[in-house]
Protein backbone atom coordinates (compact mmCIF):
# COMPACT_ATOMS: atom_id res chain seq x y z
CA UNK A 1 0.00 0.00 0.00
CA UNK A 2 1.23 3.49 -0.85
CA UNK A 3 0.68 6.76 0.95
CA UNK A 4 0.01 10.03 -0.87
CA UNK A 5 0.39 13.28 1.05
CA UNK A 6 -0.93 16.49 -0.49
CA UNK A 7 -2.94 19.61 0.34
CA UNK A 8 -5.08 19.81 -2.79
CA UNK A 9 -6.50 17.38 -5.32
CA UNK A 10 -8.12 19.07 -8.31
CA UNK A 11 -9.47 18.15 -11.72
CA UNK A 12 -7.50 18.56 -14.94
CA UNK A 13 -8.23 21.88 -16.66
CA UNK A 14 -11.34 21.59 -18.85
CA UNK A 15 -12.89 18.71 -16.88
CA UNK A 16 -15.52 18.73 -14.17
CA UNK A 17 -15.34 15.27 -12.58
CA UNK A 18 -12.78 13.94 -10.17
CA UNK A 19 -12.77 10.14 -9.88
CA UNK A 20 -11.23 8.28 -6.97
CA UNK A 21 -10.79 4.63 -7.85
CA UNK A 22 -11.51 3.12 -11.25
CA UNK A 23 -12.52 -0.48 -11.82
CA UNK A 24 -12.19 -1.69 -8.24
CA UNK A 25 -14.71 -1.10 -5.50
CA UNK A 26 -13.44 1.91 -3.58
CA UNK A 27 -13.98 2.99 0.00
CA UNK A 28 -12.92 6.38 1.26
CA UNK A 29 -12.25 6.55 4.98
CA UNK A 30 -12.24 9.87 6.82
CA UNK A 31 -10.61 9.07 10.17
CA UNK A 32 -11.21 12.44 11.79
CA UNK A 33 -12.26 15.98 11.05
CA UNK A 34 -15.27 17.35 9.25
CA UNK A 35 -16.29 16.58 5.69
CA UNK A 36 -17.67 19.77 4.20
CA UNK A 37 -19.83 20.48 1.19
CA UNK A 38 -22.20 17.55 1.65
CA UNK A 39 -25.93 18.06 2.17
CA UNK A 40 -25.55 21.80 1.73
CA UNK A 41 -27.28 24.13 1.50
CA UNK A 42 -29.44 23.25 4.45
CA UNK A 43 -31.77 25.07 6.82
CA UNK A 44 -34.01 24.35 9.78
CA UNK A 45 -36.58 26.93 10.90
CA UNK A 46 -39.34 26.91 13.54
CA UNK A 47 -41.90 29.20 15.20
CA UNK A 48 -41.61 30.98 18.53
CA UNK A 49 -45.36 31.50 19.04
CA UNK A 50 -48.68 30.14 17.83
CA UNK A 51 -50.05 31.15 14.43
CA UNK A 52 -53.70 31.47 13.48
CA UNK A 53 -54.87 29.40 10.51
CA UNK A 54 -58.17 30.63 9.09
CA UNK A 55 -61.11 28.32 8.51
CA UNK A 56 -61.19 26.74 5.06
CA UNK A 57 -58.16 28.84 4.00
CA UNK A 58 -54.66 27.90 2.83
CA UNK A 59 -52.37 30.02 5.05
CA UNK A 60 -48.58 30.45 4.84
CA UNK A 61 -46.90 29.08 7.96
CA UNK A 62 -44.34 31.64 9.10
CA UNK A 63 -41.34 29.84 10.58
CA UNK A 64 -39.54 32.84 12.08
CA UNK A 65 -36.49 31.41 13.89
CA UNK A 66 -33.56 29.66 12.23
CA UNK A 67 -31.76 26.93 14.09
CA UNK A 68 -29.28 26.95 11.19
CA UNK A 69 -29.11 28.22 7.61
CA UNK A 70 -25.84 27.25 5.94
CA UNK A 71 -26.14 29.53 2.91
CA UNK A 72 -28.39 32.32 4.24
CA UNK A 73 -31.04 31.08 1.80
CA UNK A 74 -34.06 30.92 4.14
CA UNK A 75 -35.89 34.20 4.77
CA UNK A 76 -37.24 34.05 8.32
CA UNK A 77 -38.68 37.59 8.47
CA UNK A 78 -40.36 38.61 5.21
CA UNK A 79 -41.58 35.81 2.94
CA UNK A 80 -40.67 32.75 5.04
CA UNK A 81 -39.23 30.75 2.16
CA UNK A 82 -36.07 28.95 1.12
CA UNK A 83 -34.62 30.04 -2.24
CA UNK A 84 -32.01 27.90 -3.98
CA UNK A 85 -28.76 29.91 -4.19
CA UNK A 86 -26.52 30.20 -7.24
CA UNK A 87 -24.63 27.02 -8.00
CA UNK A 88 -26.77 24.89 -5.65
CA UNK A 89 -29.40 23.34 -7.95
CA UNK A 90 -30.17 19.67 -7.34
CA UNK A 91 -32.34 17.24 -5.47
CA UNK A 92 -33.45 18.35 -2.00
CA UNK A 93 -35.10 16.52 0.85
CA UNK A 94 -37.80 18.88 2.18
CA UNK A 95 -39.79 18.26 5.35
CA UNK A 96 -42.08 19.94 7.84
CA UNK A 97 -44.15 19.26 10.92
CA UNK A 98 -46.55 21.36 12.95
CA UNK A 99 -48.65 20.67 16.00
CA UNK A 100 -52.09 22.20 16.26
CA UNK A 101 -54.00 23.31 19.31
CA UNK A 102 -57.13 21.90 20.86
CA UNK A 103 -59.53 21.76 17.93
CA UNK A 104 -61.23 19.21 15.74
CA UNK A 105 -61.56 19.57 11.97
CA UNK A 106 -62.91 17.22 9.33
CA UNK A 107 -59.76 17.98 7.31
CA UNK A 108 -56.42 19.62 8.07
CA UNK A 109 -53.23 19.66 6.07
CA UNK A 110 -49.62 20.81 6.02
CA UNK A 111 -48.61 21.68 2.43
CA UNK A 112 -45.17 22.13 0.85
CA UNK A 113 -45.17 24.53 -2.10
CA UNK A 114 -42.56 24.93 -4.85
CA UNK A 115 -42.67 28.23 -6.75
CA UNK A 116 -46.25 28.85 -5.60
CA UNK A 117 -47.69 25.39 -6.35
CA UNK A 118 -48.42 22.51 -3.98
CA UNK A 119 -45.98 19.60 -4.44
CA UNK A 120 -46.67 17.61 -1.27
CA UNK A 121 -49.07 17.55 1.63
CA UNK A 122 -49.60 15.64 4.80
CA UNK A 123 -53.19 15.64 5.93
CA UNK A 124 -55.57 14.23 8.46
CA UNK A 125 -59.29 13.67 8.32
CA UNK A 126 -61.41 13.85 11.47
CA UNK A 127 -58.48 15.39 13.31
CA UNK A 128 -58.25 15.19 17.06
CA UNK A 129 -56.92 17.76 19.47
CA UNK A 130 -53.17 18.37 19.80
CA UNK A 131 -52.20 16.37 16.72
CA UNK A 132 -48.94 16.78 14.77
CA UNK A 133 -49.15 17.05 10.99
CA UNK A 134 -46.15 16.04 8.88
CA UNK A 135 -45.15 16.33 5.23
CA UNK A 136 -41.95 15.50 3.36
CA UNK A 137 -40.76 15.00 -0.19
CA UNK A 138 -37.75 14.98 -2.48
CA UNK A 139 -37.87 17.90 -4.91
CA UNK A 140 -35.76 18.76 -7.95
CA UNK A 141 -34.88 22.43 -7.45
CA UNK A 142 -33.17 24.84 -9.84
CA UNK A 143 -31.33 28.03 -8.92
CA UNK A 144 -33.96 30.62 -7.90
CA UNK A 145 -36.67 28.05 -7.13
CA UNK A 146 -38.28 28.53 -3.74
CA UNK A 147 -40.14 26.36 -1.25
CA UNK A 148 -42.70 27.48 1.30
CA UNK A 149 -44.92 25.91 3.93
CA UNK A 150 -48.71 26.33 4.21
CA UNK A 151 -51.39 25.10 6.57
CA UNK A 152 -55.09 24.37 6.05
CA UNK A 153 -57.97 23.41 8.33
CA UNK A 154 -61.77 23.44 8.20
CA UNK A 155 -62.98 23.30 11.80
CA UNK A 156 -65.52 26.10 11.35
CA UNK A 157 -63.37 28.90 12.81
CA UNK A 158 -59.76 30.11 12.91
CA UNK A 159 -57.47 27.82 14.86
CA UNK A 160 -53.89 27.97 16.12
CA UNK A 161 -50.80 26.04 15.15
CA UNK A 162 -48.62 25.67 18.23
CA UNK A 163 -45.25 27.31 17.72
CA UNK A 164 -43.68 27.84 21.10
CA UNK A 165 -40.42 26.07 20.48
CA UNK A 166 -38.14 23.89 18.47
CA UNK A 167 -40.13 20.68 18.98
CA UNK A 168 -43.64 22.00 18.23
CA UNK A 169 -43.06 22.99 14.60
CA UNK A 170 -40.29 22.82 12.03
CA UNK A 171 -39.55 23.37 8.35
CA UNK A 172 -36.29 22.13 6.86
CA UNK A 173 -34.48 21.13 3.68
CA UNK A 174 -31.08 19.95 2.59
CA UNK A 175 -29.49 19.13 -0.73
CA UNK A 176 -28.99 15.43 -1.29
CA UNK A 177 -27.37 15.51 -4.72
CA UNK A 178 -26.92 17.26 -8.01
Amino acid sequence: MSKLETNTIDTVSGTTNLVIGSTNTSTITMPSGEVTGHNYPAFYAYRTAGQSIGDNTVTKVEMNIELFDTDTAYDNSTNYRFTVPSGKAGKYYVGAFARHGNFTASREALLIFKNGSNIMQGESGNASSFQTLQASTVAELSVGDYIELYGYQNSGSSQTLIGDGLFQSGFFAYRIGA
